[in-house]
């Protein structure tokens, strides 16, 4: 059988993984056009050869970046441009594995996802009697332990062992430049890198055979892991084998992000809290977006100092940031493309409350009004809602509200057609 590293060569893998990307969007039109240009030009030969000859691809990259909102940092790793998109076409092509998951797990397959993971779950009819334990696992990617996962990557690539023998290359190397020089160090799946995810997946391939086995309310996005029980003492249970397994895998237990949800207490998954029945935005969420608004507008205020911009333009310039991030709708000041992964593509479907949307367009027009002042006062209203409009800002809210209009309107069927005379 021929390997799956052979399709990396192949012209017409390549032309359906671009119509793929164009397809989800993700990509700005720049960056599609640099990746056609890749296709078209076959730039890709050098890295797939070496691939194919058995050579490693190289040392990558170590960085370290900020946490959204938060002043700890995390590990990424990368590789030159060429190797990064022969890597990203790799990791399209395992989707094919994707059937060696198990039903609980949701993260980076072609058949599942986030909202069929929240959807699966806020649709148990119990769901509220449930007792809840959500966690994260710390550092989750660059703790994987390599010489544990090496034996379940052979056994779910048993029949590509090509394959098999890249990934013990890829992963096996302990070498990376930072800040200008080589270092050695674990590096885990190298978080960052396109076939991570992946490998992410089958590591904890354990605990999600032990809870899918059991039919357990039990769901795994990468390393956000949430699993519900009829009572106290059977969800300590489940605590206890959860620790087991990941204390055998060398990982941990976030001990921020623990929680235990009694019945009719709220919780949270992905971004989304539920309760009573209804989802709104989790704190987290609107903790973190709370904190972009705050940092972007205290930005936007030195640079206005610095260049001497009117208070008009800067607050364009937040509107115009927030309307990108938020919105799909090409057409409006600052929309993106709609396939792009936006909030109203991603949180308004899921949503049945709009309390978290109110408080995150609060917070956002009192920012707006905050770049010309510099402070928080009643003088700041001096610039009134219609101002705000003015500059092109929309509601979060409204939008939401106006999007479910629009479904609702779509789903409604057609009158039919009176008969002929």
């Amino acid at each position: 059988m021929e390997s799956l590293l052979s399709e990396l060569a192949w012209p017409s893998a390549w032309t359906e993984f671009l119509t793929w990307r164009r397809e989800r969007g993700r990509l700005s039109r720049k960056e599609l056009a640099a990746l056609a240009g890749f296709v078209q030009t076959r730039a890709y030969m050098p890295v797939v050869e070496r691939i194919l000859s058995g050579a490693p691809l190289g040392v990558p990259e170590k960085k370290l970046v900020n946490k959204a909102g938060r002043r700890k940092k995390r590990v990424v790793y990368s590789f030159p441009e060429p190797e990064m998109w022969v890597l990203k076409l790799l990791a399209f092509l395992l989707s094919r594995y994707d059937d060696k998951q198990p039903d609980g797990v949701y993260s980076f397959r072609q058949d599942a996802g986030a909202h069929r993971a929240i959807r699966r779950l806020t649709a148990a009819p119990d769901i509220a009697a449930r007792w809840c334990y959500k966690l994260d696992v710390a550092d989750y990617f660059n703790s994987i332990d390599v010489p544990l996962l090496l034996p379940i990557l052979r056994d779910v690539l048993c029949d590509d062992p090509g394959l098999v023998g890249f990934f013990e290359r890829l992963l096996l190397g302990d070498e990376a430049v930072f800040g200008g020089r080589v270092v050695r160090g674990a590096r885990g799946v190298m978080a960052g890198t396109p076939t991570a995810p992946f490998l992410a997946n089958l590591y904890l391939r354990e605990l999600d055979g032990y809870f899918t086995g059991r039919k357990a309310l039990y769901a795994r996005y990468s390393d956000d892991i949430i699993m519900f029980c009829e009572t106290e003492d059977g969800l300590a249970g489940f605590r206890g084998v959860v620790r087991g397994v990941l204390g055998r895998h060398g990982l941990r237990v976030n001990p921020d992000k623990e929680r235990v949800s009694a019945p009719g207490e709220p919780w949270e998954f992905l971004g989304i809290e539920f309760q009573g029945g209804r989802m709104d935005l989790s704190r987290a969420t609107k903790a973190k977006i709370k904190g972009k608004i705050r940092r972007k507008a205290r930005a936007l205020r030195r640079w206005m100092l610095r260049k001497g911009a009117t208070p008009e333009r800067a607050m364009r310039t937040m509107v115009r940031t927030f309307n990108k991030k938020f919105f799909a709708d090409p057409a409006a000041p600052g929309g993106r493309d709609p396939h792009e992964l936006t909030w109203a593509r991603w949180f308004f479907p899921l949503l049945t409350r709009d309390d978290g949307l109110k408080e995150v367009d609060r917070h956002l027009q009192q920012y707006i009004r905050y770049i010309p002042t510099g402070r928080h006062g009643k003088g700041n209203y001096r610039t009134t809602y219609g101002d705000l409009k003015r500059l092109g800002y929309r509601s979060l809210a409204h939008e939401y509200h106006a999007s479910r209009r629009e479904g609702a309107r779509r789903e409604r069927p057609l009158p039919a057609k009176a008969p002929a005379p």
